[in-house]
């Protein structure tokens, strides 16, 4: 399990890449996270939503609701071109940040 202080600052790509081909919800997209890092990072609940507050108040998602089949509606999200050029942003500052940090690394 990798300790959230570690990937805090890449929520927001994570969420972004899941938005990529297309509008999707908050519980789908905590279950893909888990998903595709084979269960080593689980997001919780009020980080996603707190993310989720923060992309939508910076202009990178926005939310629109739609009616489930059991008459629940479910807010969905979908990214924006600013939301599309802040993930390039994001994935360009990765790029540097793993060279950095892997001149710090020591195989043992």
């Amino acid at each position: 399990m990798i300790s959230s202080d570690v990937i805090r600052g890449y929520n927001d790509t994570f969420i972004l890449y899941l938005l990529l081909d297309g509008e999707s919800y908050g519980y789908e997209i905590a279950k893909n996270i888990r998903k595709l890092s084979d269960e080593k990072y689980i997001m919780k609940e009020t980080t996603l939503y707190s993310a989720f507050t923060r992309l939508e108040k910076n202009g990178y998602i926005c939310s629109f609701y739609k009616d489930e089949t059991q008459g629940k509606r479910r807010t969905y999200y979908r990214i924006t071109p600013e939301g599309l050029a802040y993930y390039h942003e994001k994935c360009a500052e990765w790029l540097i940040t793993q060279e950095v940090v892997n001149k710090f690394i020591k195989e043992l």
